[in-house]
């Protein structure tokens, strides 16, 4: 049998990774006219918008202020299409804050294959003209690295080929930091020690590298009150429906959990009950009360299962043997399908009965066979060790008197989110603690030694507790734009991404452009969250 074909593919800028920071990193180096090859290991771009089916986690002024140019476009582009191509009430057609699933955790819950669509329709002209080369459903195997800096990225098809990919600069926008690790760029993983960071919540003693935030197989299901699709028992369900963690107050699948910001016990509900916080409805992205009842299209209520019960945190994908990432991945998707039997089967209702059998999974909509996300929710990857990093001192509410996050002179962007984490494989419980609207420094974006990586989503100099604020939706489409950006200006300029952050005419020029590309790098005048 002949061995698979290898190709040859060069662009200015390869981006491995087809994240939200990704497809955001292509966008501005597109728009600054320079070639990018971009690779994503699902079927889907789009990270956890899409692939991981997480809707957006965002601040409360979202709507006013707080995003970058081109963010504003992708949610106004959501709503419009729902406008226009579903069958909408006139009321909800008319409402200019359009909120698709009246889910509770975003103002722009909404269907993940309508920001694919959205997503492929903002990168497509770039891909018409040539610009652009998305290649999907392959991984990154093997970087070719000469000193400082990477000469290449090998990358494995779906079929088997071997696409050996050159280019000037090469973006890490994987949900893991996998090119931190192929490349050998210096990174951190887990929770930093106190004494190393000062952070009030970092841990004591030792740094713990496989510390980490547990990790969540997200999956949809719609509801029928009168039908039952209850799924075969899962394999693991005798396991998972008796784990009790000794953090928490009841079994893992109850009622009963934790509320983050004090860890006091709580009490959930599927739908709405009288002092009970509904589930269904925290992540509801399908709201048939929104469409026209005389259209004959009344689609059925949907929601994403992203809950504190199917959170997973027996161990870390990071860093690993293959052996024990697949025992992870596997267990993962075991808890994810237990809760949803669960729920079918025993959940205690209101009326003293057990089970909500009308629950339906939808692999239509995850696009997958077995119906979970094609890729985990991964809340921590690796991250750089970066030329500055962002501390718990510099956001966190409590350690900044004047109620002011730290002012960054090389700010490259905003962002504003609770220092959120969530239960970790190390045992600890969530921190979930105020943290102040905050600035990215570019100096978060630029490693300690290699010449020609830039990260492009969650994998910048951050700390285990920064993290927790830096990851959502909106920010790492900021940190992928100027991300892009930065290549793109490096390029122009023929230097090094580090020297635009140590000359003070190439910082402010680098500036002025993420300006001129819709990108507000202070916020104003505002509330802590």
């Amino acid at each position: 049998m002949s061995p698979s074909p290898k190709y040859e593919k060069h662009a200015d800028l390869i981006i491995i990774g087809g994240s939200m920071g990704g497809c955001a990193a292509a966008l501005s180096a597109c728009r600054l006219g320079k070639t990018v090859i971009l690779t994503e290991e699902t079927s889907r771009i789009g990270g956890q918008l899409t692939s991981q089916l997480v809707p957006p986690d965002e601040h409360p002024w979202i709507e006013q202020f707080g995003c970058t140019q081109t963010y504003r476009q992708l949610r106004n582009e959501i709503r419009r299409y729902y406008r226009e191509y579903l069958p909408l009430s006139m009321k909800a057609r008319l409402n200019p804050e359009l909120n698709p699933g009246s889910g509770l955790v975003s103002r722009l819950c909404h269907d993940p294959r309508i920001a694919l669509f959205v997503l492929e329709s903002m990168l497509f002209p770039y891909v018409h003209n040539g610009q652009l080369t998305m290649i999907t459903q392959c991984q990154a195997t093997s970087a070719e690295v000469d000193g400082d800096r990477i000469a290449a990225v090998t990358v494995q098809d779906a079929e088997g080929n071997s696409i050996h990919l050159t280019g000037s600069y090469f973006l890490d926008a994987t949900e893991c930091g996998d090119l931190l690790a192929l490349s050998g760029t210096e990174y951190v993983t887990g929770a930093e020690s106190q004494r190393d960071t000062d952070e009030p919540h970092a841990v004591s003693g030792d740094p713990q590298p496989q510390n980490m935030q547990g990790f969540t197989y997200c999956f949809a299901v719609d509801y029928m009150k009168d039908e039952d699709y209850t799924i075969p028992k899962p394999e693991r369900y005798d396991f998972w429906s008796q784990y009790r963690p000794s953090f928490w107050p009841d079994r893992l699948l109850s009622w009963t959990a934790v509320k983050p910001t004090t860890l006091e016990p709580i009490t959930y509900s599927l739908f709405w009950e009288k002092g009970k916080f509904p589930l269904f409805h925290y992540r509801q992205t399908t709201d048939p009360s929104l469409f026209d009842v005389s259209s004959g299209v009344l689609p059925t209520p949907v929601s994403v299962i992203n809950w504190p019960q199917n959170d997973y945190w027996l161990g870390s994908i990071i860093d690993v043997s293959e052996e024990e990432k697949q025992r992870h991945l596997f267990d993962a998707k075991q808890l994810s399908l237990s809760l949803l039997y669960w729920v079918q089967t025993e959940a205690p209702r209101p009326d003293g009965g057990a089970g909500y059998p009308g629950l339906r999974l939808r692999p239509d909509i995850a696009g997958t066979a077995d119906g979970f996300a094609m890729y985990p929710y991964v809340r921590e990857s690796r991250r750089i060790q970066a030329e500055f990093t962002v501390l718990e001192q510099h956001v966190a509410t409590d350690c900044r008197p004047d109620k002011t996050a730290e002012i960054f002179a090389d700010s490259v962007g905003i962002g504003c989110y609770r220092i959120d984490l969530h239960p970790s494989t190390g045992g600890d419980n969530y921190i979930d603690i105020s943290s102040l609207p905050f600035q990215i420094p570019l100096g978060s974006l630029l490693p300690v030694r290699m010449n020609n990586l830039i990260p492009a989503c969650k994998n910048i100099g951050t700390t285990h507790i920064t993290n927790g604020c830096y990851r959502l939706h909106p920010v790492e489409w900021n940190i992928g734009e100027a991300a892009g950006a930065l290549a793109a200006y490096a390029l122009n300029q023929g230097i090094l991404p580090r020297a635009v952050r140590s000359d003070a005419q190439h910082l402010a020029a680098y500036q002025q452009q993420l300006k001129q590309l819709g990108i507000v790098l202070q916020w104003p005048s505002t509330r802590p969250v």
